[in-house]
Order: structure tokens, then sequence, then C-alpha cells
């Protein structure tokens, strides 16, 4: 079922604990990509079937990426993700526009999962909805992908769709 709701409570969402830090520096993640932003907080629910996600006191804790327009979930032992409302197709999705990413020749960075993201300071960008990496993406100058994701990048950089093509006859002017 879709959220309705325009954003989430975040006051409501709890902070990561010292475990949880402990986990993702062990994990190779620099203090200074923790910091955000965006925050990372934490979440207990469920991915519905639309891709939203659920909140459920008893369901799986997920970290919690808030964006201006959304937020993504990520399940770290599943590696699900779920998102408020489906208005966003990328973790650090912002990056795409963004003239600093290109400059000097760089290029906007694919990353497989959250974790990778923040061991790569945030350079770049998650993917969570593929079916959009087309529409999304057709304009970007210059993308690094990760090798792991090269071939489903690949495929998802073709249209979905080309339009039926028809030839219209000539006609010819009446005297």
């Amino acid at each position: 079922m879709t959220n309705f709701a325009s954003y989430p409570n975040l006051g409501g969402y709890p902070r990561l604990t010292q475990n949880h830090l402990d986990w993702l520096c062990a994990q190779g993640v620099s203090l200074s990509a923790l910091r955000g932003p965006p925050m990372i907080l934490l979440a207990h629910g469920v991915r519905a079937a639309d891709g939203c996600f659920e909140h459920d006191a008893y369901g799986q804790q997920w970290l919690a990426f808030p964006e201006h327009d959304d937020v993504i979930y990520w399940q770290p032992r599943s590696g699900e993700f779920a998102t408020w409302n489906n208005r966003r197709f990328a973790l650090g999705e912002d990056a795409i526009h963004a003239a600093a990413t290109y400059s000097f020749g760089h290029c906007l960075n694919i990353l497989e999962n959250p974790l990778e993201w923040l061991r790569a300071s945030r350079d770049g960008i998650v993917i969570v909805d593929w079916d959009q990496a087309f529409d999304r993406l057709r304009d970007v100058q210059r993308i690094a992908v990760v090798e792991s994701l090269l071939s489903k990048l690949e495929h998802h950089l073709q249209p979905p769709r080309l339009p039926e093509i028809f030839v219209l006859p000539r006609r010819e002017a009446v005297a």
C-alpha cells in the first residue's frame, strides 16, 4: 500500500546506536562519511509489494536515508531497498545534476549498495529502481560503474521501448 503522507515523521526515527556505528566503521566506513547529509536513521518495518516502506514495530531494522522528497530504506542483511513514496530512483541522486560531479574529468559513480556508497564517502549513487535508469541517466556526461553492475547498467541503459515507425504516403496535389 502506497504511503500517501508526503513525508514520514523523521523525529520518530532513532539515530544509529554505538553498535551500528562500530559495525559501519568495521566495514571500512569513515566517520566523516557517517556525518552526512543525509543523516542515517533507523526504522523498523517491511517492504510492501509496491516497493514502499511500511512501518512495523516488529519488522526488520532498516537504515533510512532521508532525501528532500523521499526516504530510501536499506535492509543490510537482505540487501532489499524500499522508498517512502517512490519519488527517488537512487540514493545520492542529487549528484546526477551537480556540476561538481563532472568537474575536472570526473564521472558519476554508480555503486552497488549503501555500504559501498558510504565507503566511497558518498561519492556517487546507488540505484534503487533500475527500471528508471535509462530515463534518469541518459543525459549524464560520464559514468563510472563497479564491475559487478556493468552488465546490469548496460541492459538498463537501453530505451525500454521504441516507437513503431510508419512511412506516410506522398500526397499529390489535385489540379
